[in-house]
């Protein structure tokens, strides 16, 4: 296997396991009633809820690494600047993102926990979650990767050498990671289920395009052809 399909095949592996994190995240998340002291404290000081964003948080860091892979299958064809845009968009999504999950992983952890200030706690963790540069970064983060992922599947529809959905629910998935926010437990993982399918579904896509069987380079015009279905 070349160096090419080997990174092809690399970065759908990434893609596949940022699917399945992404439904740990709220499949594993506590999900008490976080607007009284007892229910915020059970569920923000528990193992889980440091598991699950840790989830998340491994998920955010895997998805431009698997766009790495498009940009690679798709570097011979007319899709090749929008999948780059899309790969350093999601990568800026991504890193945006992060610090906020972080503060709500570790910090809100800390504040729930035996060390923290019962009395304040809800007053404590409204001053995390809704510090007003840490939650504008956090929702731009968030716009970044849907717009990413959005050009994405653009990239893939116009390809010629990916499936034309393939994209299409992994673009869903992102663009609805801000709303489902303000949903209850059920459609978040509703959400979950959505990522991890949509990941997975561009995942294979990605990974039968390494096949090098699957695939022949036409000289003339440097796109690669596939096999009539």
């Amino acid at each position: 296997m070349s160096t090419f399909h080997a990174r092809t095949r690399l970065g759908a592996v990434a893609l596949a396991v940022a699917g399945v994190l992404f439904l740990a995240y709220p499949a594993l998340r506590p999900w008490h009633d976080e607007a009284t002291v007892s229910g915020a404290t059970a569920a923000l000081s528990s193992a889980a809820w440091v598991a699950a964003h840790l989830f998340a948080m491994i998920g955010f860091i895997l998805l431009p690494l698997g766009l790495l892979a498009l940009l690679g299958v798709v570097a011979t064809t007319r899709s090749q600047r929008l999948a780059l845009v899309a790969t350093v968009i999601t990568w800026i999504g991504a890193g945006l993102t992060l610090p906020y999950y972080g503060a709500e992983d570790f910090g809100l952890h800390a504040i729930a926990g035996p060390k923290g200030s019962p009395s304040h706690v809800l007053d404590l963790i409204d001053a995390v979650r809704y510090q007003p540069v840490a939650v504008t970064i956090f929702g731009t983060g968030l716009i970044l990767l849907a717009i990413g992922a959005i050009v994405a599947a653009v990239a893939v529809w116009h390809s010629g050498v990916l499936p034309r959905w393939s994209g299409i629910l992994f673009a869903a998935g992102l663009a609805l990671f801000l709303p489902q926010f303000f949903t209850p437990a059920p459609v978040r993982i509703a959400h979950g289920v959505l990522m991890a399918v949509g990941l997975i579904v561009f995942a294979v896509a990605l990974w039968r395009s390494a096949d090098p069987a699957r695939a022949a380079v036409d000289p003339h015009d440097k796109i690669v052809l596939r096999p009539t279905r």
